[in-house]
């Protein structure tokens, strides 16, 4: 039996996990889902005096490769050019940016499996 709802799926789940991580590292969350016309950032959250965009990646299974590798080059730039955008929006120019993912793998009758990878453009 899956660990959750049956209708929360399973890219909802890891989203809500990955906002219950970044809060119990000392994260306000500041926005899901995040879209502009430079693409969306799955959470905005602000630690201090530094805004982390966060890119969670969940799977059901690991047995091919580790979520957080989906995160390519692409990804990155598409991230860096919705943080200038929201940064420009907000009026929040004065903060520091970081770039994090939550990698999370997600089985039928286990606890899921979460690896916060801060700063993980760098």
């Amino acid at each position: 039996m899956w660990p959750f709802r049956q209708a929360e799926s399973v890219g909802r789940r890891g989203e809500n996990l990955a906002a219950r991580t970044l809060q119990g590292a000392g994260c306000k969350i500041l926005a899901r889902n995040y879209r502009c016309p430079a693409g969306e950032a799955d959470l905005v959250a602000l630690t201090g005096q530094t805004l982390v965009f966060t890119e969670v990646k969940t799977r059901s299974c690991d047995a091919y490769v580790d979520p957080e590798s989906a995160v390519d080059t692409r990804k990155r730039d598409r991230y860096r050019k919705v943080a200038r955008y929201y940064l420009h929006q907000t009026g929040r120019a004065d903060l520091a940016v970081r770039f994090d993912v939550v990698s999370i793998v997600i089985r039928p009758g286990q606890k899921a499996q979460i690896r916060h990878i801060p700063d993980a453009f760098t």
